[in-house]
């Protein structure tokens, strides 16, 4: 097993607080609770830190580790370059100790909707597959507990939705004309964006016992692959192939409205995240820029460099009350690159 380097400790006064390098792999995704960060790679681990500390550490064999959720139950969900999604959760006699809880779609459910033929659509040219199933990479995944759903974003072209109490694919959505590069659902709202240039915007509604999607605003359409998305509040930003970010504020009748676009990446942006009044991009440039906002306006209020590789990943904890008041009140960032570091910063919310 790869060594783990020593990490490198900063003082608070920096913006830069902390860095993680092990020499074992490209990190593609990031996920964070208050005290577990999560990091996934193209060796196929995903490695569990705790105050920047190796914690735990498990191993799928599916591949490039594309996308992390945590559910608040501790189970942890992962999307594959081979088009598979494993969910993991914790033993109850030692919290250091993963174990793979299941495969989505399960094997029992593959075998049962493969002996009916009009389970199979066609995903390439002479090319069938069964709809339950991605047939390329999973390129993004989004929870939404309150429904008991997750979503599942691939450069297949499609969206499935799942039903997490028994993992089963419940919905498959024909969402782009090229690969989906990211997926965001709400409450009652599910956001998509791809490699075809257009943000698009499902509602979800349940009819009976039915959970459905519909199409209700296309948000964007360009050139340029929309590569990251993000939603905060009342606010929808997306990131560009061409280095831009786009903003949409919910308007009459929720009706999304375009605010602006601003632009400080040279090169695409790779990731995105929010934190009250901060947006944060992380780009193939090597730079994250904190953008603050006020009213419909953006401020790039500073640039957080270091990185020699491009930022692949972003996460964010925002501080508790009780940290807030005993702390200085600071964002905490986790960056992720193909560096093969994290990064840890400490960004002013103020």
């Amino acid at each position: 097993m790869p060594r783990s380097d020593p990490t490198r400790g900063y003082s608070d006064g920096d913006s830069l607080v902390g860095e993680i390098v092990r020499e074992e792999g490209h990190i593609y995704s990031l996920a964070a609770t208050n005290d577990l960060l999560y990091t996934g790679s193209d060796n196929n681990y995903i490695r569990v830190w705790k105050n920047l500390n190796e914690f735990s550490g498990f191993k799928s064999n599916s591949g490039l580790v594309k996308a992390i959720v945590i559910s608040r139950e501790e189970k942890v969900f992962t999307g594959h370059q081979d088009g598979k999604i494993r969910v993991w959760k914790t033993s109850s006699k030692n919290p250091r100790v993963y174990t793979r809880a299941g495969s989505l779609p399960a094997l029992k459910d593959v075998l049962k909707s493969s002996v009916k033929p009009s389970n199979y659509v066609e995903v390439r040219r002479r090319r069938t597959a069964l709809w339950i199933k991605h047939s390329d990479a999973v390129s993004c995944l989004s929870l939404v507990e309150d429904q008991g759903l997750l979503y599942s974003a691939s450069w297949d072209r499609t969206v499935k939705v799942w039903r997490i109490n028994d993992l089963k694919c419940i919905e498959s959505i024909k969402a782009h004309d090229d690969a989906v590069n990211s997926v965001v659902a709400t409450e009652s709202l599910v956001f998509t964006g791809s490699a075809d240039g257009t943000v698009k915007v499902w509602k979800r509604e349940i009819r009976g016992k039915r959970t459905v999607h519909s199409l209700v605003q296309t948000l964007l359409k360009q050139e340029s692959a929309i590569t990251a998305l993000v939603v905060s509040h009342v606010a929808v930003y997306s990131g560009s192939s061409d280095g831009a970010v786009n903003f949409w504020e919910m308007g009459e009748k929720k009706i999304l409205k375009h605010c602006e676009v601003f632009k400080k990446h040279r090169l695409a942006v790779l990731c995105l995240a929010a934190a009250g009044k901060l947006l944060f991009s992380g780009a193939a440039d090597k730079k994250i820029c904190v953008w603050r906002r006020e009213g419909k306006v953006h401020t790039c209020v500073s640039v957080l460099t270091g990185h020699t590789g491009p930022v692949k990943c972003l996460a964010v904890v925002e501080p508790s009350g009780e940290e807030e008041n005993g702390g200085d009140g600071r964002v905490v960032v986790y960056s992720g690159s193909l560096d093969k570091s994290v990064k840890v910063w400490r960004v002013p919310r103020h």
